[in-house]
């Protein structure tokens, strides 16, 4: 095989290598990529939204992952930015009393869980999220009006804790 094959098969492999290194990275996509280019690196998104300047496609890793990616388009379909929501800041945002169960799914998707306890007349949905390196879960108390009564962080169970837990 000649010399100038085996380097264009080379750079060939490393352009592959770096292009799957992308794929399903949504922080790593740059300003002003087109949706279809977005969907063909990260696939299909989760959820898409109308934004009033534009669309939001969002990119979920729950139940088993602690990020949800959004990536806000421009009217031309064009990316602006990428936020993952999946912080305490962003949690922030949730007002009590007045933040419906839709207004969640527009931020947030779909969550990790979906509980019902004694004491509350409504579903926990719960995410996972990472502070710093630590595994955490944010709890959504929705009533059955579907409106956010309670809000509520805690560490995330380890598989230590279950186990110590049956002792």
């Amino acid at each position: 095989m000649s010399r100038r094959i085996v380097l264009t098969r080379l750079a060939a492999v490393a352009l592959a290598a770096s292009l799957a290194g992308c794929a399903g990275m949504p922080e790593r996509l740059a300003a002003g990529t087109p949706r279809a280019e977005i969907e063909r690196a990260l696939g299909r998104p989760t959820a898409v939204t109308p934004v009033p300047d534009g669309t939001r496609l969002q990119y979920s890793r729950q139940p088993a992952g602690q990020q949800v990616f959004n990536l806000e388009l421009d009217p031309q379909g064009r990316l602006l930015r990428v936020d993952q929501v999946m912080a305490a800041h962003w949690f922030d945002r949730i007002e009590v009393d007045r933040w419906t169960r839709d207004d969640v799914l527009r931020l947030f998707g779909p969550p990790a869980l979906v509980e019902r306890v004694a004491l509350f007349d409504g579903d926990i949905w719960t995410y996972r999220y990472l502070e710093v390196s630590w595994p955490r879960q944010f709890h959504v108390h929705i009533d059955r009006g579907g409106v956010v009564r309670k809000l509520m962080h805690t560490d995330e169970p380890m598989p230590d804790d279950v186990f110590d837990a049956g002792r």
